[in-house]
Order: structure tokens, then sequence, then C-alpha cells
């Protein structure tokens, strides 16, 4: 599977300066990303990512960008057949208690399953979005491997970044 398009992603503002950083991931793990490993979470439309992003509690302040992408190969979560030679099922891609498992050091299949899913070759995973009220069409797509794949949308340079880039070195002593 292969996507080509838009993606959306609601940053914790910490994250804004390095919209294309998978280190917040990294740093405290993910659904599917172990501690240590990078990812990038999107989705398919900007309210699935704002509900990925505020999933507990009151709307906090985030930072939503976008991206164009041109990405692949995929994992299709959706699809059962592709998930069985991962031994996971469409209930363990939703279990809720991912979380707990991981901060008691329990094996989660999902992360496994990424571990597994890079280890073939694929750059990501297309899956369900699992927010509550998401609607049951809502998709998102966990990145492994993005970057070569996305460009950030920034034409007016909102971020700052480009401003960040154009200056010059400091002078060698």
């Amino acid at each position: 599977m292969h996507f080509t398009g838009l993606l959306y992603r609601a940053l914790n503002p910490v994250w804004s300066r390095t919209p294309l950083s998978g280190e917040g991931a990294a740093r405290f793990g993910g659904r599917f990303n172990r501690i240590g490993r990078p990812a990038l979470y999107t989705s398919l439309a900007p309210e699935t990512a704002l509900r990925e992003a505020n999933q507990v509690g009151t709307l906090q302040p985030t930072t939503l960008v976008s991206y164009r992408a041109d990405i692949g190969p995929l994992l299709d979560g959706r699809n059962i057949a592709a998930l069985e030679p991962f031994h996971v099922s469409s209930a363990d891609l939703a279990d809720p208690s991912w979380r707990d498992r991981m901060l008691s050091g329990k094996p989660v299949s999902t992360q496994e399953l990424a571990e597994t899913a890079i280890a073939h070759g694929f750059a990501g995973i297309v899956i369900p979005s699992y927010a509550r009220g998401a609607p049951r069409d809502a998709l998102n797509l966990v990145l492994w491997n993005w970057e070569a794949h996305l460009a950030l949308v920034d034409d007016d340079d909102r971020l700052g970044l480009r401003a960040s880039r154009d200056l010059p070195d400091a002078p060698e002593s």
C-alpha cells in the first residue's frame, strides 16, 4: 500500500519547532512504537489529529500542521489478512491497555508488530483512530520512516523554521 496526499498532525506546542521529529514518541513510547523508537503519528483529517492529540480531559494548547506525503510501503492495519503474518488481530490494535502494559514493562503486541513491520521494510501503518468520539472512518497513519517522504506545509513560514535555517553560521575562531 502507498499513500500520496495530505497528512495532519496535532502537536504539543513544545514540539512545534521540530514538526518532523518523532522525538516525543521516542521519549514516551506509543501504541505503535516502543520507547526509543521515533514515530510520527499523523491523521488523514485535521479533526482526527486534534482528537488524537487531546484524548484526555479538556482541549489543551495544540499546534496543527500538515504535510505533503508520498510514502510507502505501508501496512494496512484495517486488513485482517495483512495482519495475520504478524500474529496480531484488530482487537489487539484497539486494545486500550497498551499504555499500562508498556509502563509495567510487559510486552505490547502493537509495539512488537511495529518492530517486525520495520524489519520487513514497512515505512508505517494505516490504522483506524481509536480516539474517543472519532468517527468509524477516521484514519491515522503512523510512520517509522518518513524523512524523505514528507514535506511540511508552511508556505508562509508561520513556524519560523525557514528563518532559523537561513541564519549564517557563526564565524570560526
